[in-house]
Formats: C-alpha cells, structure tokens, sequence
C-alpha cells in the first residue's frame, strides 16, 4: 500500500511538471505565431499573446534567482536538448532546473513521511527517481516531437510546392505553409514561421534553414534542406527540385 502511494506521488508530481512546461510552451507557441502573421500582413507586432510568457516568466523567476545567487549559467546541453523539445524560451531551462530540484525534494519527503522501513533505501530510490525523471520526460518529448515533424514534412513540402509554383518565393511561400498548417501540423507550423521569423532578425537564409535541419534533426530534414541550399547556390528554380 505505501508503494503504492509512493508510486502515485512520482506519477503525480512528474505529470504535474511536465503539465506546466507544455502550459509555457503553448504560450510561447502561441505568441511566436501571432507575432509573425500580424508582421506578414502588416499590422502592428506587438501581440497580446506575449502576456501569456509573462505569466510563465513570473513561474520560472524563483528558479531562475536561484541560478543566478549560485552564479552559474544554464547547461549547454540542457539548453540544446529542449530547444529540440521546441522549448526555446530562457525560463525553460530554469523551469528545467527547478524540476530536477523539486521532484526528488518532493519524492523524499513523502518517503520520509509514508515509510517506516528500510527508509533510507527507499530515500535514495526516490531521490534517484526523482532527479532523472526530467530527462526521461525531455527524452521523451524530444522523440515525439521529431516524428511529428518527420510525418509533417511531406505534407508541408507538397503545399511549399503548390504556393511555389503558384508564383509565390520562397520566402512567402514558406510563411504561407506555416499559417496553412497551424492546425494541422502545428510544430512543422512553429519551425517554419521561426525560420521567416530568424531572416527577419537578419539570419542569412542558409543558416536559418541549416537550424531547421539541426532542430528537427532526422534525415528527410536535412535531406530538404541540403536541397534548398543546393538550388540556392546553383540557380536552379526551386519549384522543379520540389517536383522532381
């Protein structure tokens, strides 16, 4: 019975973080998108959808106090792996951090409190348990994220194609698939509206799609990518490289 309670805590509490970090991402998601389409059809950029990341910035801002009175910076790799998740913002590492500190806390509190024997065993289970449980859950995330994009990518390049040979660049082309698919296929949606979005910050072309490539990381993406940079390099009419 206590392991069982045990158990129903970790599911609890990793469900509960997780819950949270995909609120901030849906956010941030949202506002990213609102953003670039009123830039697209020329009204003004400010969004009332950033007031939802202000939100997720006043969750993350105890974790982040913390991380700057120790004075370190976010892990490298940490930072990488959710922005493969699709979660870019700077909170989200500290939100990240935040987690791997709470859970294991949580979890051996209530081991603490429910268990009366071999408690210290069970302790280290739970701190143990509690402190890769962020990283089984971002593993996780990042894996589901790359096979949406992977079962998206066909669909999104069929209608690039279409708006291509329609007449549209590349440019507008790609900016018209991303609002096409914020319903459908909303993470390929995300990816190519931050690639219209980078080039308008002053991201070179190429380099804004190699970083597709790299976030998406699976080999059709890099495959398209390594296309687009070709016919961009050599001249050859994008539509036809599409088609072919």
């Amino acid at each position: 019975m206590t392991l069982a309670i045990i158990f129903g805590l970790c599911v609890f509490t990793t469900l509960a973080v997780g819950f949270l970090l995909l609120m901030i991402r849906s956010s941030a998601q949202g506002a990213l998108l609102e953003e670039v389409t009123r830039n697209v059809r020329g009204s003004a950029p400010i969004s009332s959808a950033w007031r939802n990341v202000v939100s997720a910035d006043s969750v993350a801002k105890p974790f982040t106090t913390l991380r700057r009175f120790f004075a370190s910076e976010p892990n490298p790799e940490v930072v990488r792996r959710l922005m493969l998740a699709g979660y870019r913002k700077p909170h989200h590492a500290d939100m990240f951090l935040g987690a791997r500190l709470a859970i294991p806390a949580a979890l051996g509190f209530a081991v603490a409190l429910l268990v009366s024997d071999n408690t210290f065993v069970f302790f280290l289970l739970a701190l143990g348990l509690g402190f890769f449980a962020p990283d089984f859950w971002l593993t996780y995330a990042i894996n589901k994220r790359r096979e949406k994009l992977r079962l998206s990518l066909p669909d999104g390049l069929d209608l690039l194609s279409i708006c291509l040979e329609a007449g549209l660049g590349l440019d507008q082309g790609i900016v018209r698939v991303g609002q096409e698919l914020r319903v459908s296929h909303p993470e390929l949606s995300e990816e190519l509206l931050l690639i219209n979005f980078e080039q308008r910050a002053g991201v070179q072309r190429n380099a804004a799609w190699q970083g597709f490539a790299q976030r998406a990381n699976f080999e059709s993406a890099r495959s398209f990518v390594a296309m687009l940079i070709q016919t961009d390099r050599f001249g050859t009419p994008i539509a036809k490289s599409l088609g072919s």
